[in-house]
């Protein structure tokens, strides 16, 4: 096993506090997530159902056998466990590499505490390294392209994926983003665009953390 898959499964290790017992619990979609999956099997008892942000997601929870619900059936969420592409130190996100950003916007806006897990190379000083993603409805995809190189960016069409909501994704490469709540709100703005993945509105309340020299809480 290598050292970043190791400190996955660290960091989702200490996400096990989070859960509340015989309460619904908020799961994403990403391969750290998919360590907490895997380690809820010893858990499922505690678990009252889940809400998940993706397919992949649910199929997983539900060959553990973990009720997985729809979100509208959800009265409370008190916990969201999700990964991330980027953090900042200010706890702004990036995400949206596996295509489930807006579910897991959606969750995690409805969540009371949004708990990210990550290994050390996803923090950053300056988001922007990693390309951002933006959902687009299909019809407007040259449309919001022309508008996101108005931003500064550089926008990839990413060929051959489909969300779970039936749209395509646009990557934006080339953005130092320092003043993420405005750009996030920004794109948000152009008409076609479903949601991007700066997750700056509704930033991560707690960073669980895996480094070289054990594991960091922020």
């Amino acid at each position: 096993m290598d050292k970043q898959q190791q400190q996955k499964i660290d960091a989702a290790k200490v996400a096990l506090k989070y859960i509340v017992d015989d309460e619904i619990i908020g799961i994403g979609t990403g391969s750290t997530v998919n360590c907490f999956i895997d380690l809820l099997a010893d858990h499922k008892h505690r678990i009252k159902a889940a809400v998940s942000s993706s397919v992949a997601s649910t199929e997983k929870l539900e060959a553990l056998g973990i009720d997985v619900i729809d979100l509208n059936d959800a009265a409370d969420i008190p916990v969201y466990i999700d990964g991330a592409d980027e953090s900042n130190h200010q706890l702004e996100l990036i995400k949206g590499g596996g295509a489930a950003l807006s579910r897991e916007k959606i969750i995690a806006a409805v969540a009371d505490k949004f708990v990210c897990i990550a290994d050390e190379s996803k923090y950053v000083e300056t988001l922007g390294e990693f390309p951002l993603p933006v959902e687009v409805l299909p019809m407007a995809r040259s449309h919001v392209a022309r508008e996101l190189v108005k931003l500064g960016g550089d926008p990839v069409y990413r060929h051959g994926v489909l969300t779970d909501n039936g749209n395509v994704i646009l990557d934006v490469h080339n953005m130092e983003i320092t003043q993420a709540k405005l750009l996030e709100s920004k794109i948000n703005q152009i008409i076609g665009v479903v949601t991007n993945g700066l997750f700056a509105s509704r930033k991560a309340d707690h960073l669980i953390l895996a480094t070289d020299v054990g594991i960091k809480e922020f």
